[in-house]
C-alpha cells in the first residue's frame, strides 16, 4: 500500500515538474530553427509563478462554471496522467479498461473548458468554444479507434499490461503494421487535442486562427496559470502515451531502484525527443484553414481503422 502511494505521488511530481519544461523546449527548438535566441526552456516556470501571484479578474456575467473549470481541468488532466505508465510499467491505478477512462477524463476537461468559453459571454470565447467542439468531435473517434487498435495488438485494455507486454515482447503481434498505423493516428490526435500546428497555433491571438486561446482569453491570475499548466500536462500525457506504448525502451519493469532510475532517464529522453520533433514540425508546416482540419483528422480516423483491420487480417 505504501509503495503504491509513493509511486503515485512520485509520478504526479514528475508530470507536474516536467510539463512546463516540455512547453519551453518546444518554444526553444522553434526559436533556434527560426534563427532566434528565444527564451530559456525554464521560462514557463517563471510564467506560472508570476500568474499564481496575480489576482484574477472575473467578469460579472460569469457563473460558477467559469471559476470552477480551471480546477476541474487541472485535476482531470492530472488524473489522466496518473493512469499512464511514466517511468515504470506498473502504475497503482491498475484496472481493466483504464485506457478508456483516460480518454473520457481528457474529454471531461475539454467539455468544461468549452462551457467556460461560452460562460464568459464574449464573442471570442463563443468562437473558440464552437471551434473546439468541432475539433473534439473529430478527434475523439480517431483517438478511441487508435487506442482500441493498440489494445487489440496487446490483448488488453489495461495500459500497464499493454506497456509491460510491449516492453518485454510478451504475447504481442509481431508485425509492425497495426502499431505503425495506430502510432500515426495517435500522433495526429495528439497535435489536434493539444492545439499545436497545423490544427491550432498557441503562439498567436489572431481572430481568424484562435481555437484554444480564444476560450481562455477571459482568464487571468491563478485561473490562467491552472489552465496553462493543464495544457502542458495534457501535451505531456499524449507524449507519454506515444513514447511508452510504442517505444517502451528503458521503462522499469520491476521496482528495483536502479531500474526506476534508468526508466526515469529514458522517459525524459523520449519525451524531450518528441517535443523537439513537434517544434520541428511547427516550423515546417503552416496552420491549416479551419475547413481543412476535418480532412486532416479524417486521416487519423482512417489510419486507426486500418490498424484494426490489419490486426484481424494478420491474425487470420
Amino acid at each position: 500500500m505504501l509503495q503504491a502511494i509513493l509511486l503515485t505521488v512520485s509520478q504526479a511530481i514528475v508530470l507536474l515538474a516536467v510539463s512546463p519544461f516540455i512547453v519551453g523546449l518546444i518554444r526553444k527548438v522553434k526559436a533556434r530553427l527560426q534563427l532566434r535566441k528565444g527564451a530559456s526552456v525554464f521560462q514557463p516556470y517563471s510564467d506560472l509563478a508570476k500568474l499564481f501571484r496575480k489576482q484574477p479578474v472575473v467578469s460579472t456575467t460569469t457563473s460558477w462554471i467559469f471559476t470552477t473549470t480551471p480546477y476541474l481541468l487541472f485535476a482531470s488532466t492530472l488524473l489522466a496522467g496518473l493512469l499512464v505508465p511514466v517511468f515504470t510499467s506498473k502504475v497503482p491505478p491498475n484496472f481493466a479498461g483504464n485506457i478508456i477512462a483516460l480518454v473520457y477524463l481528457l474529454a471531461f476537461g475539454t467539455f468544461f473548458l468549452i462551457l467556460a468559453g461560452l460562460d464568459a459571454g464574449s464573442a471570442f470565447g463563443g468562437m473558440g468554444s464552437s471551434r473546439e467542439a468541432i475539433v473534439a468531435s473529430l478527434t475523439e473517434p480517431a483517438m478511441i479507434m487508435s487506442i482500441f487498435a493498440i489494445a487489440l495488438t496487446a490483448g488488453s485494455t489495461n495500459l500497464s499490461t499493454i506497456v509491460h507486454k510491449t516492453a518485454l515482447l510478451e504475447g504481442i503481434v509481431t508485425d509492425p503494421s497495426p502499431h505503425l498505423m495506430a502510432l500515426a493516428a495517435l500522433f495526429i490526435v495528439a497535435i489536434a487535442e493539444t492545439g499545436r500546428v497545423p490544427v491550432d497555433n498557441p503562439a498567436t491571438h489572431l481572430e481568424l486562427t484562435m481555437i484554444h486561446e480564444a476560450m481562455i482569453l477571459e482568464y487571468s491570475g491563478r485561473y490562467l496559470a491552472l489552465v496553462e499548466w493543464a495544457a502542458g500536462l495534457k501535451l505531456l500525457v499524449f507524449l507519454t502515451l506515444i513514447a511508452n506504448i510504442f517505444a517502451p525502451w528503458g521503462i522499469a519493469t520491476s521496482m528495483e531502484p536502479l531500474a526506476l532510475g534508468v526508466g526515469l532517464m529514458a522517459y525524459l529522453a523520449k519525451v524531450s525527443g518528441l517535443a523537439a520533433l513537434i517544434g520541428v514540425i511547427e516550423c515546417m508546416f503552416a496552420k491549416l484553414r479551419l475547413f481543412r482540419v476535418t480532412d486532416f483528422l479524417g486521416v487519423a480516423f482512417i489510419l486507426a481503422l486500418l490498424g484494426m483491420i490489419f490486426f484481424y487480417v494478420l491474425r487470420g
